[in-house]
């Protein structure tokens, strides 16, 4: 439509109308306004996947994409531009119109529960891959939504702290990723974060809504809430918020209506919130949709394909004696708790029903085959027991305390539910209601079994008619669910092989602090002592070579919860020195959202760094150690040796986590690689680094800065030639030095970067460009960047610790650019 088609129609509506647009009519669209023609507006979450309108447990099946680090230490803005152009794909198939995607936050923190969700700790990093992620969405008419707009770079009280960060760290750091995503890729949404930001609400922030977002950048499209996350009436429609989400509403409506009667909201500012809303529905065909919602599952090879090709070119190989790729004959033990467990993706609204999982075992059967492969568990890295499997039963009652008759009746097939939206066919309302849940737990081994549940309401848990754990008469608030529930309260029973053992959990829901949710998860797990530590070690001490997979998993790794430490959970340390002091020819296959300290670092052959890489895990495992391809990840985040090492860590807990509602990033522009560069502090890996199963060599590096003294553009070239004998990938890094600087600046950044794929001996010659911003700090006095004269260093490698190829430049004179 054209502009003034949009005007027309806008005045078309009613008030009632046009205020209608301007919150959700449910958990996932906005009403339609048929009376004048306008179709409904379809959001569904992501970003490695696109769930569609269901709960973040069960519901319609859907491709399961790399979490976002594992896109970041790709390093391939091509393939991140084609995962976007895949998820376009699923977005329709769900009969949606915008993606919640991609995430972009910092790695401010290595205990960020997010982490998993986010690209990376460099902002130039995350803003290219935010910007071809963007563009692969929105080339096939699928609106981005790039979220959480801004500073929420831990899920610590996420939904009310306040992020105090200074304008500059903002805008050289935090800002740049959303900068870039108007700028160069057009997003069509923004999503405000939870939190305030220097003590207003995200939400209702008018300087960070209408002064950067839209006029400074001139951003077009819609700025919506994160779910819950709208706090007021006037005060966020004023400040530039166009959508409420979910809906039913709770701020806006009648509400709205009064405030605009009451002069406290203009009709034109009315009229700017739905004309932003209507461009975007017209964008992606949301404006002339009215055809029967409907949900599709379709497992498509082609996405099969790139998910298994993109999990291979995400692992970082970051040690290698020798031992990797496997090859030959070799007996092959097979350890660990993530072995025969396929974890696929973080927790939290990221989760998704995938089509299939692969386990890491499940890879190595179909590239080895069975009868090579040994098998022992060794310990356990849940963070809460195991799922209840099986059959169970709910009688839902419409009210708090499971009084008179259930009005609805339905079968799970696990003892767990994430109830959002309209439940038990709309029979109770889903923030108040109760239900009971029955089933039963057949146990393969006689013991004493650990039974946990935790939740977002109120729950008790009864086996064989015993109360066992108790999450109701003393609950408190925990870091389940957002933060809306308890954490797991766990009680023991003596089970018995064989036999079916009655488990029933009474729920009812509570009010909530911030977030509508209602939930529970059940748990039954038999404990492992050191016997199995000591079986795991004489598998492996049988085989040729040991593959201990462990890490964390999406219990760990999730929305609303922080880690405590980035120590592995559990005996699993224990389980890696026990198993390579039985076999030298130990690898370590590492999946987690983040970093992780490794006490036996020098003990082991190899490690390797698979993160989540969705639902082709296994296989995309399997080939990169069977070398069918090469580890194509390098980290983009620091691994520091221990967790106090990380610049978030601190003794003044206002830092992080934390404090009195504020949280304040003291360390300014200098996080991930900057701050171990300021303080001298050696990480274990350093950002960018990565090992490939062949050798590359840099050589003649070009510098051609003819352009920089009148417009602050320096064109570099670099010959990268593959030295080895195998195929393989390499990722030059251009890093930027300001010799001399008026305000404190890092001692290198990240400016640009190129990955190229060469077969062995061949070279190429990669060109890279630096724009003006590449050597310019923001000067907050000044309100805009500054690039000083004097003397840049360009340095060029392969991680921001290996920098063989440096060249100067120098500039005479100052140049300022625009915020």
């Amino acid at each position: 439509m054209r502009p003034t088609e949009i005007e027309a129609l806008i005045d078309e509506m009613t008030l009632e109308e046009q205020v209608s647009l301007l919150s959700g009519e449910d958990f996932w669209s906005v009403a339609a306004v048929e009376r004048v023609g306008v179709g409904k507006l379809r959001v569904t979450d992501g970003p490695n996947g696109a769930r569609g309108g269901g709960s973040l447990i069960g519901g319609v099946k859907s491709a399961s994409f790399p979490v976002g680090i594992a896109l970041g230490a790709s390093w391939n803005t091509d393939l991140v531009e084609q995962i976007g152009a895949a998820l376009a794909d699923e977005v329709k198939s769900k009969g949606a119109h915008m993606l919640l995607a991609p995430t972009v936050n910092i790695h401010r923190s290595v205990t960020n529960g997010r982490n998993f969700e986010c690209y990376s700790e460099d902002p130039l990093l995350a803003a290219e891959l935010a910007v071809a992620y963007i563009k692969g969405l929105q080339e096939k008419g699928v609106g981005a939504t790039i979220k959480h707009f801004a500073g929420n770079e831990s899920e610590i009280e996420r939904t009310t702290i306040s992020s105090v960060i200074d304008e500059r760290s903002l805008r050289e750091v935090y800002l740049v990723p959303f900068e870039w995503a108007v700028k160069k890729a057009g997003t069509w949404g923004v999503m405000t974060a939870y939190n305030k930001l220097n003590g207003t609400f995200a939400s209702e922030h008018p300087w960070l809504l209408e002064e950067v977002l839209r006029k400074q950048w001139g951003f077009s499209g819609i700025v919506m809430s994160d779910w819950f996350g709208s706090h007021s009436t006037a005060e966020t429609v004023n400040a530039g918020l166009d959508l409420e989400m979910p809906g039913p509403t709770r701020d806006r409506g009648e509400k709205l209506i009064a405030a605009v009667e009451a002069g406290t909201v203009s009709r034109e500012t009315i009229r700017d919130r739905v004309r932003a809303m209507l461009t975007v529905m017209d964008r992606t065909g949301a404006i002339a949709d009215f055809a029967p919602h409907a949900e599709k599952a379709e497992d498509r090879p082609e996405h099969r394909a790139l998910i298994r090709r993109a999990g291979a070119e995400a692992a970082v190989l970051l040690k290698n004696v020798g031992v990797l790729p496997l090859f030959g004959k070799n007996r092959i033990a097979v350890i660990g708790p993530n072995a025969k467990t396929a974890q696929i993706m973080g927790g939290g609204s990221a989760q998704l029903n995938p089509h299939y999982a692969v386990s890491p075992w499940e890879g190595l059967v179909a590239a080895a085959g069975e009868g090579r492969l040994s098998y022992a568990q060794g310990c356990t890295n849940h963070r809460f027991e195991p799922t209840a499997k099986g059959d169970y039963s709910v009688q839902y009652f419409a009210n708090r305390t499971l009084s008179g008759d259930p009005v609805f009746s339905e079968t799970l097939d696990e003892a767990q539910a994430f109830w959002i939206g309209r439940i038990a066919e709309g029979k109770v309302d889903p923030l108040s209601f109760s239900a009971r849940i029955s089933g039963s737990f057949t146990p393969e081994v006689s013991g004493t079994y650990r039974v946990g549940v935790y939740s977002a309401g109120f729950a008790k848990v009864y086996v064989d008619g015993v109360l066992v754990a108790d999450a109701w008469s003393d609950w408190e608030k925990g870091r389940t669910y957002f933060e809306e529930g308890c954490d797991e309260v766990v009680g023991e029973a003596k089970l018995e092989a064989g036999r079916a053992h009655e488990v029933v959990v009474e729920y009812a829901t509570k009010d909530y602090a911030s977030l509508g949710i209602a939930a529970f998860h059940l748990g039954i797990g038999l404990p492992l002592g050191p016997e199995a530590i000591a079986e795991a070690a004489g598998v492996a001490a049988d085989a040729d070579v040991a593959l201990v997979f462990i890490g964390r998993n999406g219990q760990w790794d999730t929305e609303g919860s922080d880690l405590d430490a980035i120590a592995l959970p559990g005996a699993q340390n224990d389980l890696v020195a026990a198993v390579a002091a039985a076999n030298r020819k130990t690898v370590v296959v590492l999946q987690t959202g983040g970093p992780v300290e490794m006490p036996w670092i020098g003990e082991v052959a190899a490690v390797l760094q698979a993160w989540y890489p969705g639902q082709e895990a296994g296989n995309a495992i399997a080939d990169v150690l069977f070398g069918h391809a090469d580890p194509g990840g390098r980290l983009p985040q620091s691994f520091p040796v221990t967790w106090s090492d990380n610049p978030a860590h601190s003794q003044d807990p206002m830092v992080y986590p934390g404090q009195d509602g504020e949280v304040h990033y003291r360390e300014g522009v200098f996080v991930g690689y900057r701050h171990y560069d300021k303080h001298g502090i050696a990480p274990l890996f350093p950002f960018g680094f990565g090992l490939s199963y062949t050798d590359f060599s840099l050589s003649d590096f070009v510098v051609e800065d003819g352009r920089f003294e009148a417009e602050g553009v320096v064109e570099v070239s670099v010959r990268v030639t593959n030295t080895g004998h195998r195929a393989g990938s390499c990722v030059v890094q251009l890093y930027v030095h300001d010799h001399e600087a008026a305000l404190p600046r890092p001692e290198k950044e990240l400016k640009a970067f190129g990955k190229t794929t060469l077969g062995p001996g061949a070279s190429e010659v990669m060109a890279l460009r630096l724009d003006a911003r590449a050597f310019a700090f923001f000067d907050p006095e000044e309100g805009c960047w500054t690039v000083e004269p004097g003397v840049f260093s360009l340095r060029l490698g392969t991680s921001s610790e290996e920098l063989p190829l440096e060249a100067k430049i120098e500039r005479a004179t100052g140049l300022t650019l625009p915020a």
